[in-house]
């Protein structure tokens, strides 16, 4: 799920900060909204990411965070990486 470059994008962003609104995201991993929209649907679905709809004045308003098992696979993918980094090095 998050060997998907933009996917990992997304839940990198999300890890760094409480929450991101729709734009902020979209401007911080370079994607099109769009692309955006179906890889928040996908990590929303696998329980990464929840999706927050609002009004701002009478503008609606998405916002996403990093769910608690969002941020547990996130640690899994990099601790993964990780030890095959090690292995290549022979460490």
């Amino acid at each position: 799920m998050l060997h998907e470059k933009s996917r990992l994008a997304i839940v990198s962003a999300l890890a760094a900060t409480d929450a991101l609104t729709f734009r902020e995201l979209r401007d911080t991993v370079g994607l099109t909204d769009g692309n955006l929209s179906v890889h928040l649907r996908v990590l929303e679905a696998a329980g990464y990411v929840e999706v927050e709809k609002t009004f701002v004045g009478r503008k609606p308003q998405t916002r996403a965070t990093l769910s608690r098992s969002g941020r547990k696979a996130l640690v899994r993918y990099v601790d993964h990486l990780e030890a095959i980094v090690r292995e290549v090095k022979g460490l």
